[in-house]
């Protein structure tokens, strides 16, 4: 369809309105128009594109099946424009940015050190967003993601490798001895369901745990290993402040995995000075 065979946006308001509202008086109320006025719109739009939008219901009128079908796009349309006018009145560099990060990477990793930007930089306003896996940047209004890199990537995302994955088993000081005896129950996330498997496969000599308990998360696991029930098989990364304190060992050490953790952004997006100076800060604490 060309430009031109687009009916008036002020026609289209005013049928949007009467559709919505279910009646031509409402309508008239909301645009502050006369009843008349907005009688004359919705018969033009209708004369115009040579259809019946309306039908009497009651002391009202409803939309037909193609005024419907109209009246949604319509809407949807009204609403992206008043999106995009109110996010180009506000000032780009005072929105939020929208920092997406995998559930036990923000609680064990990000979260710890997010006072450390805070301190550095109270003026830049970061919304941290949970989640895992494939992102809808648009839908879910995400400025940046943090993930690990095992889904496949968008052609449209620019993508910064932040450190490679490594995973070894943790536990508490007091487990290690039945660690290597194999008198242990293993700690494992539904997220990575084979990951004991796979990684027992890799190290022969290490005996094998009576049992595998699956967690939510890994962060809920790690709580399980602190609190001396089984051995934790965890991402370096989410592990390492416990292993940091002592609160945790990892005798075995961690091993790479073939995959990495990255920081996700959408190719095209307005980049601004806080976007820059919070993913360099990123970049340095991954390293």
């Amino acid at each position: 369809m060309k430009r031109s065979d687009i009916p008036s946006l002020d026609d289209l308001r005013a049928f949007e309105a009467v559709t919505r509202l279910g009646s031509v008086r409402a309508a008239a109320v909301e645009l502050a128009l006369t009843h008349g006025a907005i009688s004359r719109r919705v018969s033009k739009l209708a004369a115009d594109l040579k259809l019946q939008l309306l039908e009497p219901e009651g002391r009202g009128v409803r939309p037909t099946r193609d005024g419907e079908r109209l009246a949604l796009a319509t809407s949807d349309a009204l609403k992206g424009i008043s999106t995009a006018l109110a996010e180009i009145r506000s000032p780009l560099a005072a929105r939020p940015i929208v920092l997406s990060c995998e559930r036990s990477l923000a609680m064990c990793w990000l979260i710890p050190r997010l006072s450390d930007f805070q301190d550095r930089h109270p003026g830049i306003d970061v919304h941290l967003s949970t989640g895992g896996g494939p992102l809808d940047f648009e839908r879910e209004r995400i400025t940046l993601a943090i993930r690990r890199l095992d889904f496949p990537m968008d052609p449209d995302w620019t993508v910064t490798k932040l450190t490679a994955e490594a995973v070894g088993p943790v536990m508490r000081p007091d487990m290690v001895e039945r660690f290597k005896a194999g008198d242990y129950l293993a700690l494992g996330s539904r997220t990575r369901p084979e990951a004991w498997q796979k990684w027992l496969a890799t190290r022969p000599d290490t005996p094998a745990p009576h049992d595998i308990r699956l967690y939510d998360h890994h962060f809920l696991m790690l709580e399980a290993a602190a609190s001396g029930l089984g051995v934790a098989l965890s991402p370096q990364i989410i592990a390492t402040g416990d292993v940091t304190n002592g609160r945790l060992l990892a005798p075995a050490g961690f091993g790479v995995d073939g995959t990495s953790y990255g920081l996700i952004q959408p190719i095209g997006t307005e980049v601004t000075m806080h976007i820059e100076i919070l993913k360099s800060w990123i970049i340095q604490q991954a390293q």
